[in-house]
């Protein structure tokens, strides 16, 4: 339970920093940033597998390119759905959420340094 707060505090902050790197995202308060993190989480879980399942020929077709334009979407989803998040457009969603990715991607290889797996 304590990993997963910790998680999700990390996740709101790199959400805050994907807003300070991007002018195109606005978050206007941590509160903010972390309802969008746990909207996006949710996203990432209930919704992404759906998604992936029902644009798999497109993904193929596209080498997997398309996952982006799914992870773009369920970011201008988030944003459309909460007040202070915001994102300006399509193309802001996308480098929005690309910057956000890689921010998890961070976020993921601290929490495994901070919690080392338990044999």
């Amino acid at each position: 339970m304590f990993k997963t707060l910790i998680r999700w505090l990390l996740l709101a902050a790199a959400l805050l920093l994907v807003a300070h790197l991007y002018p195109g995202v606005t978050v206007t308060s941590f509160t903010s940033a972390l309802i969008a993190a746990f909207v996006l989480g949710l996203f990432n879980t209930l919704l992404r597998p759906i998604l992936v399942l029902l644009t798999l020929p497109v993904t193929v077709i596209s080498l997997g390119l398309f996952l982006f334009v799914i992870n773009a979407l369920m970011f201008w989803a988030a944003a459309r759905l909460l007040e202070g998040f915001a994102v300006d457009g399509f193309f802001a969603a996308l480098v929005g959420s690309l910057i956000y990715s890689l921010c998890g991607m961070g976020v993921d290889v601290l929490m495994e340094r901070i919690f080392p797996p338990q044999d």
